[in-house]
């Protein structure tokens, strides 16, 4: 059942939110049955906005964020003719974070193509960062028919995993460790990953960090960082080269866990693919630089129309 909270400013349905607390309460709240993500019935949140003019699109995030990562872009997106969703993965955000399911790479994949069939969306426009991006191209590949085009940025698609992650999700370090000790490593991490210290505002930090600020939040992201695993992505490297939907392999080129020379190789291997390069700008590339983000993604579809646009 989908909550009927508005994400969207009536006048000129655009999204309204000036803090996270706004951008939160502005999701939308839907329940998968059993079986169609996980063996339990699973909450998801998500934003949902705009009119779907040009088609709609789908933001997927990576770890240790939600759906609050694309707040700055997903306004231009909207007033430029889009419906966009957001959605909290699986143990992420403010969707179900309950210890009781898996949250793979495969299973986040599967709770989309659920969430995409309970919206009755056939196709959408996939935009994947982080883990998010090891998402979209499971989603291209494996359920190639909700996918109209493709965009990959800063993302996890070969054995290039944060150390610091990966460490989150060993349990004999993490479980027992100080919930400040925690938001600290997150602070430093929100910090590494941006080339323009000025777009890391208080509220964006505090925005991204809030899911986690709890004992509850702890553990789901240490069952978040424990599902990561190189052998999810190494899986899809020999089928790089049967997507076939028309693709953008956007990076901003200064990330330091996310190298551009993955994004290089990711563009050769897929046919047709685009790279495009935001130079000045880190791995959280929404935030850091969101005019030229949102702009390289809507100049990218514009040019690339598909039959089923």
């Amino acid at each position: 059942m989908v909550s009927q909270a508005s994400t969207m400013n009536s006048e000129n349905m655009q999204p309204d939110w000036n803090t996270w607390q706004e951008f939160r309460e502005a999701q939308q709240e839907l329940v998968l049955p059993a079986g169609a993500a996980a063996h339990i019935p699973v909450t998801i949140r998500y934003i949902d906005c705009g009119e779907a003019k040009l088609g709609t699109i789908l933001l997927m995030h990576g770890i240790p964020t939600w759906g609050y990562l694309y707040q700055a872009v997903i306004p231009t997106l909207v007033q430029a003719g889009y419906r966009v969703l957001a959605p909290d993965f699986l143990g992420h955000g403010w969707s179900d974070r309950r210890d009781r399911f898996d949250r793979s790479f495969q299973d986040q994949a599967r709770m989309i193509v659920a969430l995409l069939s309970a919206l009755a969306l056939a196709t959408v426009d996939v935009v994947g960062h982080d883990t998010g991006g090891a998402v979209a191209l499971i989603l291209a590949i494996e359920h190639s028919r909700v996918v109209n085009r493709l965009v990959i940025t800063n993302a996890v698609c070969y054995d290039r995993f944060d150390d610091d992650m990966l460490d989150f999700g060993h349990p004999l370090r993490w479980k027992a460790r100080p919930l400040k000790a925690l938001v600290k490593a997150l602070e430093e991490s929100l910090t590494a990953g941006f080339s323009n210290p000025g777009q890391l505002t208080p509220q964006f930090r505090e925005g991204i960090i809030a899911p986690w600020a709890s004992e509850e939040g702890k553990l789901s992201l240490l069952r978040n960082a424990s599902a990561l695993n190189p052998n999810q992505t190494m899986a899809l490297v020999d089928r790089h080269s049967t997507i076939t939907v028309p693709t953008l392999v956007l990076w901003g080129m200064d990330d330091p866990w996310q190298k551009s020379e993955d994004g290089l190789q990711l563009a050769s291997e897929i046919p047709g693919a685009v790279f495009y390069e935001i130079k000045q700008a880190s791995h959280w590339v929404q935030q850091d630089a969101p005019e030229q983000f949102s702009t390289a993604v809507l100049e990218f579809f514009a040019k690339s129309r598909t039959s089923r646009d």
